[in-house]
């Protein structure tokens, strides 16, 4: 959960430089894969006048509605492994197959969310309409409890699928309007604004992993999922409410440069001339330097980048796979002073559902100790490549812990629920150590024209990695139907990440840091000349 805000954040933060004093941000979608550039550029030109210490006052309406729509989102996948194991009878194969493919399809949705506010809605409209088909698809699961087992299976696959496209389709744009807010001489409250979002999507996924399990366990499968709707629904309410006072950017049917796709087929695919050398020779005598010079430093953060989907792979599962071997342990009651203290959010017990509050629990401590007090001091050692190899490392140990705390329920003993916490701390410690690191890495090093196609590859980790947990329940089964909540299983995930740390290793001996000075004198010779030459 913490991705969905860093890239943007970063993007925000570091997005594209470009003539004399003025920045674009280019903030939203992906460029990649031939996609245009999210949304239009997002230009903040220095001012010389003072700067402006009011906060805009439109920024509420969307900090709201992110707490809201995350705690829609989390709540709903809360309790989305259970309901379908012990509602539509689903085996544990077959669970962790619908919620990762869902997962997939979450996180390859923005390339079509950013392609449709870039080309024809705007980030406005995009945010706004797209909201109304999650709304649906909360509304389809709320009511599938009017029908049978099988409309319920069917109710789930609509809903599941609305919700992705409205989730997904938003995501790359809700950020990046927060920036459209801000003038040229507020600039420096974008840190605040963004450090506003992103306690608010923790916020709201914290207090959704504990309320809504409650819900299910003591009310109904019907109001847990219509809870979250009505969240969503307020969440659409809150951004629409704040309309007259948004600052609007139309759409922009033209990139200023050429996507990242398109130089690099160019490349592969002209004829080359006599002279030509190197790869990208044959692209010169169409584009820019400095487009030729942005392309290719994309090419090495995806060869980091290939070796990240496993990672993600094994942390999506703490909303699946986790949950399902939580199931097998002893529920914690809470009496006499615990009772009185937690009650009112964990309800009678703590169950496995509300284990995953201890990710953005310790997210929203881990961050900043590590950004203010650790990384300045292992920077003078510890690459960036180094550091996000030390946390796939990190999330092999939380897979052996959680495959040992597997071998002694399947040995008979009843264990505590309390013992995950063990691997949860130890999988976010390693997030952290890898998502924001990696993404720290790879704005670092691509061109200020590619931080969008960046981003869009770095989302597409994410569903790769969902993908090949789906790709594995489907295929290492051996026609065991519970095999992906086993303690082979899980030991296989580590041994997997484990191999490729390993790898990552050597990525990070052999990678060449790129030099950002470059960039910077192709940008000075192109613009002695008409953009297109070569």
């Amino acid at each position: 959960m913490f991705t969905e805000f860093k890239t943007a954040a970063k993007m925000e933060r570091k997005g594209g430089s470009g003539k004399g004093e003025e920045r674009q941000q280019r903030l939203c979608g992906s460029g990649a894969f031939g996609f245009p550039r999210a949304v239009a550029d997002t230009t903040i030109t220095a001012s010389p006048g003072p700067a402006d210490n009011r906060f805009p006052p439109q920024v509420k309406y969307i900090v709201g509605n992110e707490a809201c729509e995350r705690f829609s989102y989390y709540g709903m996948k809360s309790i989305l492994a259970l309901y379908i194991t012990t509602v539509l009878l689903k085996t544990k194969d077959q669970a962790t197959t619908i919620i990762h493919l869902f997962g997939f399809a979450n996180y390859f949705m923005p390339l079509l969310g950013a392609w449709v506010s870039d080309r024809f809605w705007g980030r406005y409209n995009t945010i706004l309409w797209i909201s109304l088909f999650y709304c649906a698809g909360h509304g389809v699961l709320a009511t599938s409890d009017l029908f049978g087992v099988e409309g319920k299976v069917y109710c789930l696959y609509a809903g599941l699928a609305l919700i992705a496209f409205g989730s997904g389709g938003i995501k790359p744009c809700v950020s990046a309007f927060v920036g459209d807010q801000f003038k040229p001489t507020q600039s420096h409250l974008l840190q605040k604004a963004y450090g506003a979002f992103y306690f608010s999507i923790n916020f709201g996924s914290f207090f959704s992993f504990l309320v809504i399990p409650r819900l299910a366990r003591e009310a109904s499968y019907a109001w847990a999922f219509g809870v979250p709707g009505i969240l969503m629904a307020v969440a659409t309410l809150i951004f629409w409410l704040g309309t007259k006072h948004y600052v609007r950017r139309p759409p922009s049917r033209e990139t200023r440069t050429a996507g990242f796709l398109e130089v690099f087929v160019h490349a592969a695919t002209a004829a080359r001339g006599p002279g030509d050398r190197g790869f990208w020779a044959p692209a010169r005598r169409t584009f820019s330097a400095a487009e030729i010079d942005a392309a290719a430093s994309v090419l090495p953060i995806l060869g980091v980048f290939a070796l990240i989907p496993p990672f993600w792979s094994l942390f999506e599962q703490s909303n699946s796979t986790w949950v399902l071997q939580g199931e097998k342990m002893v529920p914690v009651p809470l009496t006499g002073m615990a009772a009185t203290l937690l009650g009112w959010l964990f309800g009678k017990e703590i169950s496995a559902e509300q284990m995953q509050s201890t990710n953005p629990m310790l997210v929203m401590i881990l961050v900043p100790l590590l950004t203010l007090a650790v990384y300045p001091w292992l920077r003078r050692w510890v690459t960036p490549l180094r550091r996000i190899a030390a946390g796939m490392f990190v999330t092999a140990v939380s897979y052996v812990i959680v495959g040992y705390l597997q071998q002694r329920i399947e040995a008979g003993d009843k264990l505590s629920i309390l013992w995950q916490i063990v691997p949860y701390v130890v999988l976010t410690l390693a997030e952290v150590l890898v998502s924001t690191t990696g993404l720290e890495f790879a704005y670092s090093q691509a061109a200020p024209t590619m931080k969008s196609t960046i981003m869009g590859f770095w989302l597409l980790t994410v569903a790769i990695g969902n993908l090949l947990v789906s790709a594995v329940t489907a295929f290492a089964g051996g026609g065991n139907h519970e095999a992906s909540v086993t303690s082979g299983r899980f030991f296989f995930y580590a041994g997997l990440v484990a191999v490729v740390a390993v790898l990552f290793m050597g990525v990070a001996m052999l990678y060449r840091y790129r030099d950002q000075t470059s960039a910077a004198a192709h940008a000075a010779a192109d613009n002695q000349r008409p953009a297109g030459g070569s």
